[in-house]
This record gives structure tokens, sequence and C-alpha cells, in this order.
């Protein structure tokens, strides 16, 4: 993974949704997302091809 890269409070931030609706999002794999230990890690990238409408794929 390259890049920015955001965790789930972030992202909620961004979308301006609760945490547990982006960690519906990644577990309906509807957003790309990687656990790191216990957290999950959302990379920019992924969160920006969501809000287009496209599916994100690794670099």
């Amino acid at each position: 993974m390259q890049g920015e890269v955001l965790t789930v409070e972030e992202v909620a931030k961004l979308l301006r949704v609760s945490r547990k609706t982006v960690e519906k999002l990644i577990y309906a794999k509807k957003l790309h997302a990687v656990k790191v230990g216990r957290v999950w890690r959302i990379p920019r990238a992924a969160v920006e091809a969501f809000l287009e409408g496209k599916e994100y794929r690794e670099p």
C-alpha cells in the first residue's frame, strides 16, 4: 500500500457518517480496508474511489 492511510475515525469525518457506518462499508466490501492488528486502515485512494463510485485497485 502506498500513499496516505486513514483511520476509521478520519474516514467517518470525511464522509460525515458514523464510525459504525464506515465499518459496515468495510464489512460489505464497499470500502477497501486493511486490518492492522485490531484496527482498520483505509487508503485515501480507496475513499476517493468510493466517492466516485469506482472500484479501488491496489497499486
